[in-house]
C-alpha cells in the first residue's frame, strides 16, 4: 500500500464516502476509501436503515391495535422487542455488506483502519499498530458526526443513552424522557411510544421539530399528544441525575419540576468528527465542530476536501452522498453544478410522517415575500380513507407574481416518499399552474399536491 499512489483518498466509508468512492471508480480514477469500522457509517450501521425497521416494527404494532377497524380480532397478540431489534440489526449488517458488493464492482479498494492526514498528498494509516503512509493527489474528509453530548446531560451509555444505544435496548423502558424533538427524538418517541413507554419529549425551543412549518408541527404535536406522549416545548433541562432512577430537572414557564425516568434519550444534534485528522497542523479551517468548504467541497487547503456531516449541516445522509458526487465530479474536471441547499429535503418517519423542501411559511414572510398557499387535508382524501391514514396535510407556498413553488410541507401517510416530486419540480423551476395542469393518478396520496397548488389560487375541486 505504501508504494502505491492513489488520486484519490477518501477518509471515511459512510454515505459520503462510498459514494464518493463509487463515483470516482466511475470516472477512472484509482481510488481508496479508508474506513475504521463499518461500510456505511452510522446511516446504514446506527441510523437511517435499521432506525427506519424498528419504525417499520412499530408501525405494524400500530395496526394491530387498530386492528377491529379491518376488520380483524385476536386474542393472543405477543410483543417481543428482542426479535424486532435482531431485525433491525439484521437489515444494517445486510446493508453493509451490500457495500462491500459495489465497492468491488467499481473496482476501487478499501480498507479498515484509521487515518489522518501527515501533510498535503500523505494520509497515515495505521492498522493493528501498525503505520504507514499513503500518497494521495486529493483527500477527501468524509468521518461523519456523532451525538452532541452537554455537560448538564452525562451521558453513561445506561440510564442516558444516545441513539445508539436506543437502538439496541434489551427491553422496552416503562418511562422515557426524550431531550430534543428533532428527526431522530421525534422518530425514538414514536417508536417507544407504541411500545407501550410512558413518553416525555422536553423542547428548549417552541416546537417539535423546530426546523418544520409550524403548521405542521402544531398537527404533529396534536397526533403525539392523542397516543400519550407528552410534549414539553419552551422547556429547558437544568440537569439530569442518575441512580436506581433518571431525574431530569427542567424549567419552563411553570417553574422547576423534576420528571423521573428509566431511560433518558439525548437527542439534541450532533457534532462534527475532526478531532485526530491532522487538521489543526495543516491549518484547515473548521467552525463550531465542522469544516468549512467552498462550493465544490475544497477546503481552505488545496487538494484537501470534506463532505457530509463533518462539512456541517444539514447532517443528512442524501446530503452528503451528492456532496461526495459533486466533490468527486469537481475533481476530475467535470465542472458539476453546486450543490443546492436551499432544495435538500428533510424527512421524519414517525407516524405521521413529516417531509419537507425549501422555505417555511415563516422564511417566506420573514424575508418579505408575497406569497399564497395552497393546503389540502387528508381527512376526506380518498385514498386515504382506504389506508385509514387520514391524518395530516400538504401545504404549498408560492410567490405570488411568478407561481415559483418556494416550500412544499407534506405531513400525513407516506410523506416521505410525496416529497421527491416536489423536489423535483423546485428542481425545473416549476409553477403552481404547471403542477395543476400535471395529471396525478387517482387514487393516490399524491392527488394531494395538486389540489394543494390549486387551493393557492383558489380552484380546489376537492375542498
Amino acid at each position: 500500500m505504501a508504494d502505491k499512489q492513489f488520486d484519490v483518498v477518501i477518509i471515511g466509508g459512510g454515505p459520503g464516502g462510498y459514494v464518493a468512492g463509487i463515483r470516482a471508480g466511475q470516472l477512472g480514477l484509482k481510488t481508496l476509501v479508508i474506513e475504521k469500522d463499518k461500510l456505511g457509517g452510522v446511516c446504514l450501521n446506527w441510523g437511517c436503515i435499521p432506525t427506519k425497521a424498528l419504525i417499520k416494527n412499530a408501525e405494524v404494532l400500530t395496526t394491530f391495535k387498530h386492528a377491529e377497524d379491518f376488520g380483524f380480532s385476536f386474542d393472543n397478540l405477543t410483543i417481543d422487542f428482542s426479535k424486532a431489534v435482531k431485525r433491525s440489526r439484521d437489515i444494517s449488517t445486510k446493508s453493509s455488506k451490500g457495500i462491500e458488493f459495489l465497492f468491488k464492482k467499481n473496482k476501487f479498494e478499501h480498507i479498515y483502519a484509521t487515518a489522518k492526514i501527515a501533510s498535503k498528498g500523505v494520509v497515515e494509516v495505521e492498522q493493528q499498530g501498525k503505520k504507514e503512509k499513503i500518497n494521495a493527489k486529493h483527500i477527501i474528509i468524509s468521518t461523519g458526526a456523532r451525538p452532541r453530548i452537554l455537560p448538564n446531560i452525562p451521558v453513561d451509555n445506561k440510564q442516558i443513552i444516545t441513539s445508539t444505544e436506543a437502538m439496541i435496548l434489551p427491553e422496552v423502558p416503562k418511562r422515557m424522557v426524550v431531550i430534543g424533538s428533532g428527526a431522530i427524538g421525534s422518530e425514538f418517541a414514536y417508536i417507544y411510544n407504541a411500545y407501550g413507554t410512558k413518553v416525555t419529549i422536553v423542547e428548549m425551543l417552541d416546537s417539535l421539530l423546530p426546523v418544520e412549518d409550524r403548521e405542521i408541527t402544531k398537527i404533529l404535536r396534536r397526533n403525539f399528544e392523542k397516543s400519550g406522549i407528552e410534549v414539553l416545548v419552551d422547556t429547558k433541562v437544568e440537569g439530569v441525575t442518575i441512580g436506581k432512577e433518571a431525574t431530569v430537572k427542567i424549567s419552563n414557564k411553570d417553574g422547576v419540576k423534576e420528571i423521573k425516568a428509566d431511560i433518558v434519550l439525548s437527542a439534541i444534534g450532533v457534532q462534527g468528527n475532526i478531532e485526530n485528522l491532522g487538521l489543526e497542523a495543516l491549518g484547515i479551517k473548521t467552525e463550531k465542530s465542522f469544516i468549512k468548504v467552498d462550493k465544490n467541497l475544497k477546503t481552505n487547503i488545496d487538494g484537501i476536501y470534506a463532505i457530509g456531516d463533518v462539512a456541517g449541516p444539514p447532517c443528512l445522509a442524501h446530503k452528503a452522498s451528492h456532496e461526495g458526487i459533486v466533490c468527486v465530479e469537481a475533481i476530475a474536471g467535470k465542472h458539476p453544478h453546486a450543490v443546492d441547499y436551499e432544495n435538500i429535503p428533510g424527512c421524519t418517519y414517525c407516524q405521521p410522517q413529516v417531509a419537507s423542501v425549501g422555505m417555511t411559511e415563516e422564511k417566506a414572510r420573514a424575508a418579505g415575500k408575497d406569497i399564497k398557499i395552497g393546503r389540502y387535508s387528508f381527512r376526506s382524501h380518498g385514498k386515504a380513507l382506504a389506508l385509514n391514514e387520514t391524518e395530516g396535510m400538504v401545504k404549498l407556498i408560492f410567490d405570488a407574481k411568478y407561481g415559483e413553488l418556494l416550500g412544499a410541507h407534506i405531513i400525513g401517510p407516506e410523506a416521505t416518499e410525496m416529497i421527491a416530486e416536489l423536489v423535483t419540480a423546485r428542481t425545473l423551476e416549476t409553477t403552481a399552474e404547471q403542477i395543476y395542469n400535471t395529471i396525478h393518478a387517482h387514487p393516490t396520496l399524491s392527488e394531494g399536491i395538486s389540489e394543494a397548488a390549486l387551493d393557492a389560487y383558489g380552484l380546489a375541486l376537492h375542498v
